[in-house]
C-alpha cells in the first residue's frame, strides 16, 4: 500500500468478551496493510491488543476493568431476575450511563492521535458521539448477529424463528414495541449528552447507532435471518482468529480414537460453573474424549473432571476443531462460528445475551441442536449422542461453513473499513 494511502484509525472498544477477538481481529488486518491504529480499551485488553500490533490507551473516563473477573465486570447480568432488570443494567452500566466518559476521553485522545475515521464498539455510544460532534466518520462494529430491530428480524434475545404468520408478527410487533420502550429511558440521557457537544437530539436510542458511516456485522449474512436491513449495514462476514490469550497455548489430541467433544462455555463470567460441571458429568456417560475449556473468568480446579475429560484454561480452538466431532457451547457468536466454519455441529446451551438467538439460527441451518442451560446430565449425554449418531448435523454445519469460511476470506472487513 503506497503512504497516501496509508489512513489513521481509532478504535474505541468495550470489552466485551467474545467481541474483544473479532474487534481487534479487525484492527490487526489494518495494522498488517500497513495503516496506524490507536486503540482505546479497557486494561483487561492491554495483552490483546499488543497483539493486534495497534497502540493502547486506556479508558480514564470511561468504564475500565483491570480484568475479566467477575467481581470486576459492570454487567453481572448473571444476577438479573427479570428481563427488563437486565435493561436497565445495561443502560446504566454499558450504555448510556458511561456515556459521558467514553466522550470524554475519545475527544481528549483526537489531537495526538489525528484519526481518519473511527470504529468502535456497539456498546461505545459516547464514543460515537465523540466522532459525530468532531466532525469525524465513524463506523460501528456489531462483533455478532445483526442486533437492532428491523422488519422480518426476529426481535433480540428471545431465541425465536422469523416470524411466519399473523400471531408471530403480532408478537414482533409488542415485543419491539415493549424492548423500545425500555431502551428509550436512557434516551434523555444520551440527549443531554449531545446538547453538551453541540449535536442535535435524536428520536431513539438506537439512531445513535443508525447515524454511523457504517454498521458493520461480522458475521455472514448464511448465518443470520434476512431482513430489510439500512443502506449503512454491511455483513463482512465473521472474525475466526482465536482470543490472543488461547493462541499459543499448548495442546495436542488426547490419546484414543473416540470421538472428540470441545466443551466451551464463554470466556466471560456468566455463573457456568454449574453447567459446566452437568456437561461433565453427561459426557462421562458416553464413549467419547473431551477436551473443556474455561476461559479467563474460572478457575478450572473449580471443577471435577471425569476420566475422559481434559479440564484446561485455554486452548487453540482453531487447532482443537480439527480433531472435534461436537461442539457443546453457550451460544455465543464467535464459538458457534468458528464450529461451524470447521465444519463440527453443536450442542448449543444458552446462557443470556444473544446466545439464544445464535443458537435459533444453529437449529434453523440444522447444524446442531439445543436444550436448556439447566438440562441435567442425562439429557446433555442425550443431545450430544443425538449429534453424533446423525450426520445430516455435521453435513449442513460444513456446507454451512464453507460460506463462512469463504466470506471470513473475501476481505470484505478491510475493504469496507478503507472505502
Amino acid at each position: 500500500m503506497s503512504t497516501r494511502n496509508k489512513r489513521r484509525y481509532l478504535f474505541a472498544l468495550v470489552d466485551g468478551g467474545g467481541t474483544a477477538p473479532p474487534e481487534l481481529g479487525a484492527a490487526r488486518r489494518l495494522v498488517e496493510r500497513g495503516h496506524h491504529v490507536d486503540v482505546i480499551a479497557e486494561d483487561s485488553m492491554i495483552d490483546d491488543v499488543a497483539a493486534s500490533g495497534a497502540n493502547f490507551r486506556p479508558w480514564t473516563y470511561g468504564v475500565n476493568r483491570p480484568d475479566r473477573s467477575p467481581e470486576h465486570d459492570p454487567f453481572r447480568d448473571w444476577e438479573c431476575r427479570s428481563p427488563f432488570q437486565l435493561l436497565t443494567r445495561m443502560l446504566d452500566g454499558v450504555l448510556t450511563g458511561p456515556a459521558p466518559g467514553y466522550a470524554a476521553d475519545l475527544t481528549e485522545a483526537l489531537p495526538e492521535c489525528r484519526p481518519d475515521i473511527v470504529a468502535c464498539s456497539f456498546f461505545a455510544i459516547g464514543a460515537m458521539v465523540g466522532a459525530e460532534a468532531a466532525g469525524l466518520p465513524y463506523d460501528v462494529l456489531m462483533a455478532n448477529i445483526y442486533g437492532l430491530p428491523a422488519r422480518g428480524m426476529p426481535p433480540f434475545g428471545l431465541g425465536v424463528q422469523p416470524a411466519a404468520g399473523p400471531m408471530s408478527r403480532a408478537r414482533d410487533r409488542v415485543v419491539n414495541t415493549l424492548v423500545k420502550r425500555q431502551w428509550n429511558k436512557g434516551l434523555d440521557r444520551l440527549n443531554d449528552l449531545r446538547k453538551s457537544y453541540g449535536l442535535k437530539p435524536i428520536n431513539d436510542l438506537w439512531d445513535q447507532v443508525r447515524c454511523a458511516n457504517k454498521v458493520l456485522v461480522l458475521t455472514s449474512s448464511s448465518f443470520d435471518f434476512p431482513a430489510e436491513l439500512p443502506p449503512s449495514v454491511r455483513y463482512v462476514g465473521a472474525v475466526l482468529d482465536d482470543p490472543a490469550w488461547a493462541v499459543h497455548q499448548p495442546w495436542a489430541p488426547p490419546p484414543g480414537g473416540e470421538p472428540l467433544v470441545l466443551v466451551a462455555m464463554s470466556s466471560t463470567f456468566q455463573d457456568q460453573i454449574n453447567c459446566l460441571q452437568r456437561v461433565i458429568d453427561g459426557l462421562a456417560m458416553l464413549p467419547v474424549r473431551g477436551l473443556l475449556t474455561t476461559g479467563q473468568a474460572i478457575d478450572p480446579s473449580l471443577l471435577r473432571p471425569s476420566g475422559n475429560i481434559t479440564v484446561a484454561a485455554a486452548a487453540p480452538h482453531s487447532q482443537v476443531l480439527k480433531h472435534a466431532t461436537v461442539v457443546v457451547t453457550h451460544g455465543g457468536h464467535g464459538t458457534v462460528v468458528r464450529a461451524i466454519a470447521a465444519g463440527v455441529p453443536l450442542v448449543v446451551m444458552p446462557q443470556g445475551r444473544d446466545q439464544a438467538d445464535n443458537a435459533a439460527r444453529v437449529v434453523a441451518r440444522n447444524a446442531g441442536v439445543t436444550v436448556r442451560s439447566d438440562a441435567s446430565p442425562n439429557e446433555i449425554a442425550a443431545a450430544v449422542r443425538r449429534v453424533l449418531d446423525d450426520s445430516n448435523y455435521r453435513d449442513a454445519a460444513e456446507r454451512l461453513g464453507r460460506i463462512i469460511r469463504d466470506d471470513a476470506t473475501s476481505g470484505m472487513l478491510v475493504a469496507e473499513l478503507e472505502s
